[in-house]
């Protein structure tokens, strides 16, 4: 079974200038739409983070896919004080160990683990700050034929990779139409079939 990474978040004010193209609102919608169309029909692989692993749990549950058996939840031990409590859903956390006193080399870490999964063909980016280019670039060296989505009409750090890969320029309308970028570009239809369990 195939798998897809999804990295997403919000972009924070104090975080560079990834907050100025963000709409969080339309970050939240693209992510939604994401998830319906995967869950269930690929292995979905992230590393937690405190706004999507609620909405991941939520549209499981929502959809009667069993969330146990159908994602790989990545975290890294660094943030164990601050794991969504919706974690103690997912029998399959990936608990990294992390480098004391070092947050970036903890995910660093983490990240490697995730991105170099030999079952992993397509990542999606949806907002997001730097670490959505820095796993761009892990999930490239590692995947170098492995689809791409990188939606520019959230924006964040995702549609500047979608700039920079050749996706999107800025004097065009972004396209909204999440549901569709979705289905089309990781080839999955929109009545495929939702399976209980994706994990051997």
């Amino acid at each position: 079974m195939n798998a897809v990474f999804l990295s997403a978040s919000v972009p924070r004010p104090d975080r560079g200038d990834f907050h100025k193209s963000a709409d969080p609102f339309l970050i939240q919608c693209a992510v939604r739409e994401f998830l319906i169309a995967v869950l269930g029909r690929r292995l979905l692989v992230w590393g937690g983070h405190p706004a999507i692993t609620p909405m991941v749990w939520a549209t499981c549950q929502e959809l009667g896919v069993e969330y146990s058996r159908t994602v790989a939840l990545y975290q890294s031990r660094f943030f164990e004080a601050d794991f969504p409590t919706e974690n103690v859903h997912f029998e399959n956390v990936m608990k990294i160990g992390a480098i004391p006193n070092d947050r970036e080399k903890s995910l660093e870490r983490m990240r490697e683990d995730m991105l170099s999964r030999t079952d992993l063909n397509a990542a999606v980016f949806i907002g997001g700050m730097e670490g959505v280019l820095t796993e761009y670039d892990l999930f490239r060296s590692h995947h170098p034929n492995g689809r791409v989505v990188s939606v520019a009409g959230s924006g964040g750090a995702a549609r500047l990779l979608a700039e920079r890969l050749g996706m999107w320029r800025p004097d065009q309308q972004p396209d909204l139409n999440f549901a569709r970028i979705f289905h089309t570009e990781l080839d999955i239809r929109p009545d495929e079939p939702r399976r209980l369990s994706l994990l051997p």
